[in-house]
């Protein structure tokens, strides 16, 4: 009984298994579709546009790729606020970013776009023993420098 009522049970199962139709009628080749769309939805993507734009700019220069370097990830604030404060002091020039991610406060510095001068930097910092752990050049979004310089010496 249990046989019959499997064999009867895949039977069936194998006519289904044929659903799909090959056979493509002409009313579906020539067919159009109709999209309807908010207007505020275009609005919606310019202000992201812009918003995006925005975000890329920086003291009158975009990001583009270039290298920084890593120079300390540390838990103790009064650490990386001292060396901080050296880096700013011997390399006036230069930038410093300070980041935390849970549980370690970052320091990265510079914004190259060549890794020649990011690797000269790296040298600067360790003849200077303000780090005494390892500097790592790293790529990164940093800002183009050579815009802000077009920027500053136009009329």
């Amino acid at each position: 009984m249990k046989n019959l009522f499997l064999s009867i049970a895949f039977l069936f199962g194998c006519t289904l298994s044929y659903a799909q139709n090959t056979v493509v009628s002409d009313s579906t080749k020539n067919s159009n579709v109709i999209i309807n769309k908010d207007p505020r939805l275009d609005v919606l993507a310019k202000k992201e546009s812009e918003f995006n734009d925005a975000n890329m700019v920086l003291s009158g220069g975009k990001y583009v790729r270039g290298y920084r370097l890593i120079l300390l990830s540390t838990s103790d604030r009064a650490l990386a606020l001292k060396i901080r404060s050296k880096l700013l002091q011997n390399f006036p020039d230069q930038k410093v970013y300070m980041s935390f991610q849970p549980p370690y406060i970052k320091l990265k510095f510079g914004d190259f776009l060549d890794k020649d001068e990011a690797d000269k930097y790296k040298t600067d910092i360790s003849n200077a023993e303000i780090i005494s752990g390892n500097i790592y050049i790293v790529p990164d979004l940093v800002e183009n420098k050579q815009d802000k310089t077009k920027q500053t010496t136009s009329p």
